[in-house]
C-alpha cells in the first residue's frame, strides 16, 4: 500500500496568513493522528476519498480532506472565501472535541478495565479458597492447634475423684435400710404398663442410687418394657431454669429461630427456624429422674404434666412455613408430628407429699424412704473403710452412728477423718482412723448429736417425751410443765411458749377440758406453765396427748417414766385420734432407748415391721395411757 506523509511544507513567497493557516492545519493533522493513528488515518481518509486531498500542497485541498474527516464526508469542495481562517477555527473546534471525548474514554476504559481487574482477582480469590477448603481435610491452623495442644495438656492433670463419688452405692447389696423402698421400686418398673413414680424420703438415704441401679436391674427382663440401651437422664429440680418466652427450655425443648437463637447456619441463611430437643426427649424410652422435683417451678411442672399426657412434645415458630420446599425434612416433621417423648417420671423429694402438685400425685405412685436407724449408718461406714482402703478403730462407726441419720453424712465424716488420718501415716502404712481422729472432725465441723434427747430409767413429775417429724426425720420432743397454787383461789394463769405454734396452744386448751371433764380439775386453780424444750414450732396436733399427761403430772404430782413415748391428738372427750409420720416417729423413738410407745389405736397398721425391744401400746381413749406412763409406787 503506498504510503502518504501527512505534511506540508510552505512554499516561498507565500502570504504570511496562508504560512499560519498552514500551520494550524498542520496542527489539526497532528491531533488527528494522536486520535486515529496513522494507519488509522489513512485508512479513513482513503474510505472517505480524501487520501489525495490530505497529501495535496494546496492548503485548500488539505482543508477539504479535513472537513471530510470531521465534518461531512460528501463534500466535494472548500466553499469559495477570502479567508479560510472561519473555516479552519470550525475544523480546530471539532478535532479538540474530538480529542477530548477519546481522551475521556480512554481513562473511562482504564478505570473500567481497572474495576473488572480487581472484581476478576476477587473472583479467582475465592474460587482458590474454596478450592483450598474442598481439598483440605482439616481446618486447622497455627492458633486452632495451639489451643488443642493447651487442651491436651489440661487432659493430663487430675485431681482423682471424690471421695464421695467413690463411696456412691454401686449395687443392691451396698443400700442399707432401703429394703423394702428398693422391692417396691423395681416392682413398679418390671411390669408391661409402669407408672411414673414419685419417691418421698430425708436427703442421703439413698433415693437417686435407687433409681439408677432398679432401672439396671429391669433392663431386658420379662415383665419390663426397658430395653438393654434405656437411658437414664438425670436432672436436678433446684436449678432447672427456664425462659417463659420459650427462647430456651431445657427440659422440654425449644426452637432456635434464624434471627435471635441462633439456628444453624445452613438453616439461619434461609431462614428456617430449628428444633431444640430437650431431656424428656433423651430420655426416651427410658427414665427421667428429677431431684427435688417439688422445687421446680410450677409453669414448668404443668409443661412437664402436658408431655407426660401427650407422650411427645410438639413444637411452634411464626418462622416455619409447611408449604416452604427447603425445610428439610426432619424439621417438617418435627413442627408436623413433634418428637416422641414416651418415658418413666422418677421424681424425688425432701418434701412433705402436701407440698407436691396434686395434679402430679394423680399421675404417680408413691414410695416412701425410710430414715437410716444406727445400724443402718454402722454398716454404711464398714462398707465405705473398705472401699477407701482403710482400717477404723473399734468403736469409730458407733460415734458417726451417734451424730449421723444418714449415709451421705456419715460418709463425709469418714472422708474427712481418713484425709487427718492419711497426713499423719508415714510410708506405706495403712491409714488408721481413731476415735480421737473422728471426733475431731466431728469438733471442727461443728455437727450436733442426731439424738438430742435420750431415754432413762428414771421418773420425772412434769416432764413427758412426745414424738415428732421434720422433713421426714423424726425426734422426741421433750414437753415439761410446772403447777402452783395460786395467790387468789380461781385466778389461776396458764401460760405457754407462743413459738410452739396455734396448733399446739389448741392441744393446751383441749387438755385442760380432758382434765376437768376426768378429774373435775379446774385450769383456774392453778398457775400452769406448760414448755416445749427447744422452742421450735410444733407441727401438728400430734403433742395433744403428751401435754394433756405432762398437766396431769404436774397437777396432781404424780411422776411419768422417762422410758416412754407418746404420739397422738386428744379430743375434748378424751379420745386419741390418728396421726402421721408413724414411720419416723417409731425410728426416732426407737434411736432415742424408748421401750415403750404409746399410739393411736387407728395408727397401728401403719407400724414398721422388724422393731426389737421396743413395745407399741395402741390407744383409743388417754385414759388407756395411765397405768403405762405413770410410774407405779415404788418406782423412781
Amino acid at each position: 500500500m503506498k504510503q502518504y506523509q501527512i505534511k506540508y511544507k510552505c512554499r516561498p513567497g507565500l502570504k504570511k496568513y496562508e504560512t499560519e493557516l498552514s500551520w494550524r492545519v498542520e496542527a489539526i493533522y497532528k491531533l488527528l493522528k494522536e486520535i486515529y493513528g496513522v494507519q488509522g488515518l489513512i485508512i479513513r481518509a482513503s474510505k472517505f476519498d480524501a487520501l489525495e486531498l490530505m497529501g495535496s500542497a494546496i492548503v485548500k485541498d488539505r482543508i477539504l480532506a479535513l472537513q471530510k474527516l470531521l465534518e461531512d464526508p460528501c463534500i466535494d469542495e472548500v466553499a469559495e472565501a477570502f479567508d479560510y481562517s472561519g473555516i479552519v477555527l470550525h475544523l480546530e473546534s471539532l478535532a479538540a472535541e474530538m480529542y477530548a471525548r477519546k481522551k475521556v474514554e480512554e481513562e473511562l476504559q482504564v478505570s473500567i478495565q481497572t474495576k473488572i481487574e480487581e472484581k476478576y482477582n476477587d473472583y479467582l480469590r475465592e474460587i482458590r479458597m474454596e478450592v483450598i477448603k474442598a481439598q483440605t481435610t482439616s481446618p486447622e491452623n497455627a492458633r486452632t492447634l495451639k489451643k488443642y495442644g493447651q487442651l491436651e495438656k489440661m487432659e493430663l492433670t487430675s485431681l482423682n475423684r471424690s471421695a464421695l463419688d467413690i463411696l456412691k452405692p454401686t449395687s443392691r447389696e451396698e443400700i442399707y435400710g432401703q429394703d423394702q423402698a428398693i422391692k417396691s421400686l423395681i416392682a413398679k418398673l418390671n411390669t408391661p404398663y409402669p407408672q411414673h413414680i414419685l419417691l418421698y424420703g430425708p436427703p442421703g438415704v439413698g433415693k437417686t442410687t435407687c433409681a439408677r441401679l432398679a432401672l439396671e436391674i429391669v433392663k431386658n427382663m420379662e415383665n419390663s418394657p426397658f430395653k438393654g440401651e434405656a437411658p437414664f437422664i438425670e436432672v436436678d429440680g433446684t436449678t432447672m431454669r427456664w425462659d417463659p418466652r420459650e427462647s430456651t427450655n431445657p427440659l422440654i425443648g425449644s426452637v432456635h429461630d434464624p434471627i435471635y437463637q441462633g439456628a444453624r447456619r445452613e438453616l439461619a441463611e434461609e431462614g428456617i427456624p430449628e428444633p431444640k430437643p430437650g431431656l424428656v426427649s433423651e430420655a426416651h424410652g427410658g427414665i427421667l429422674f428429677i431431684d427435688e422435683i417439688g422445687e421446680m417451678e410450677p409453669a414448668l411442672q404443668n409443661k412437664l404434666l402436658k408431655v407426660l399426657e401427650d407422650k411427645r412434645v410438639l413444637f411452634e415458630s411464626s418462622y416455619y412455613d409447611p408449604n416452604d420446599s427447603r425445610v428439610p425434612k426432619y424439621i417438617k416433621k418435627i413442627f408436623d408430628e413433634g418428637i416422641p417423648a414416651d418415658f418413666v417420671l422418677i421424681g424425688a423429694t425432701t418434701r412433705d407429699k402436701n407440698d407436691i402438685t396434686p395434679a402430679f400425685r394423680s399421675r404417680c405412685l408413691e414410695i416412701y424412704f425410710q430414715p437410716l436407724r444406727p445400724e443402718h449408718i454402722r454398716e454404711i461406714v464398714k462398707t465405705s473403710a473398705v472401699k477407701l482402703g482403710i482400717s477404723i478403730e473399734a468403736g469409730v462407726e458407733d460415734i458417726i452412728a451417734e451424730y449421723c441419720s444418714d449415709g451421705r453424712s456419715a460418709n463425709k465424716i469418714l472422708a474427712d477423718a481418713y484425709s487427718f488420718s492419711l497426713n499423719g501415716t508415714s510410708g506405706d502404712q495403712k491409714p488408721l482412723v481413731t476415735l480421737s481422729t473422728t471426733y475431731e472432725v466431728i469438733q471442727n465441723n461443728r455437727i450436733h448429736p442426731a439424738v438430742t434427747s435420750a431415754a432413762s430409767d428414771t421418773s420425772a413429775i412434769g416432764k413427758i417425751f412426745g414424738i415428732g417429724v421434720s422433713g421426714y426425720q423424726g425426734s422426741l420432743i421433750e414437753i415439761e410443765a410446772v403447777a402452783f397454787k395460786p395467790l387468789n383461789k380461781g385466778e389461776g394463769s396458764l401460760r405457754f411458749n407462743d413459738t410452739a405454734g396455734t396448733m399446739a396452744r389448741d392441744s393446751v386448751f383441749n387438755a385442760a377440758s380432758v382434765l376437768r371433764y376426768e378429774y373435775n380439775e379446774i385450769i383456774n386453780n392453778h398457775d400452769i406453765h406448760i414448755n416445749i424444750l427447744g422452742g421450735g414450732e410444733v407441727d401438728g396436733p400430734s403433742a395433744g396427748a403428751g401435754i394433756y399427761l405432762v398437766i396431769l403430772s404436774a397437777v396432781q404430782k404424780r411422776p411419768i417414766r422417762q422410758d416412754v413415748a407418746i404420739t397422738g391428738e386428744i379430743s375434748i372427750q378424751g379420745q386419741v385420734k390418728p396421726i402421721g409420720g408413724i414411720y419416723e416417729k417409731v425410728y426416732a423413738a426407737q434411736q432415742a432407748g424408748i421401750r415403750k410407745i404409746l399410739l393411736p389405736e387407728k395408727n397401728c397398721r401403719d407400724i414398721p415391721g422388724g422393731l426389737n425391744g421396743i413395745e407399741i401400746i395402741p390407744l383409743a381413749n388417754i385414759c388407756e395411757a395411765y397405768p403405762h406412763v405413770f410410774a407405779q409406787e415404788g418406782e423412781d
